[in-house]
């Protein structure tokens, strides 16, 4: 039977190979598909095409943040025996900035506002629905969106300081220091946080590729 550690290491490397897949997937649709600025685009989106209009809502960083969640685990294990104190309050914070990520996200409430839009019969119904779903829009990049950004890039930061301690080739956490200060800047801070955010996810998946090996050799 395998040991905790080998179990953690070895699923925290195949979360982030899959993120590995995943970023610039999300990248890459991005790119071709603008996401819209309205409530009523969004409605027409979701009506023409729903995986996409959810995908465009960040579905696939829904699914990368419970996949950070666990490379996170992992390198709290393997980084635990030194640095333990220091990891649980990367840790935490990290975790309370993927939650509030997860309360920030309404994919599945804009599309659901979007078929009571489609089944309502009046046009005041309608607009009723319409600023409902502005408001879901509003709530996307607020308070906890942003508390999201900052509190996962402080978690970075502390987890590289680690790395930079430890045995591990120090590369690993300058990149992951790199991409955690670049991380720090919510991307809803104009143009330079927008900037910063594309920029942050260059280190990040180099970050995530140099840790494919000490994650999977954990014992």
């Amino acid at each position: 039977m395998e040991s905790s550690p080998r179990i953690l290491g070895k699923t925290a490397a195949v979360a982030s190979l899959v993120m590995l897949v995943l970023i610039p997937t999300q990248i890459i649709v991005f790119s071709l598909h603008q996401p819209p600025t309205a409530a009523k685009l969004w409605f027409d989106l979701f009506a023409k095409n729903w995986l996409l209009g959810l995908i465009e809502m960040d579905l696939l960083y829904l699914i990368d943040n419970a996949l950070v969640a666990l490379v996170y685990l992992g390198l709290y294990e393997l980084l635990k025996e030194k640095h333990r104190a220091l990891m649980q309050i990367a840790l935490l914070l990290g975790f309370i900035g993927i939650a509030a990520y997860y309360s920030s996200n309404p994919a599945f409430e804009l599309w659901e506002a979007q078929r009571k839009y489609m089944a309502a019969t009046s046009p005041l119904e309608q607009q009723n629905w319409l600023i409902i779903a502005e408001s879901l829009i509003l709530q996307w990049r607020g308070t906890a969106f942003n508390s999201y950004y900052i509190l996962n890039g402080i978690c970075l930061i502390l987890i590289s300081y680690a790395l930079l301690k430890s045995e591990l080739p120090r590369k690993i956490g300058i990149i992951g220091l790199v991409s955690g200060i670049l991380m720090s800047i919510p991307s809803t801070a104009g143009m330079l946080g927008l900037v910063f955010s594309i920029l942050s996810l260059i280190p990040w998946l180099i970050f995530l590729a140099l840790l494919l090996k000490p994650l999977g050799r954990m014992r």
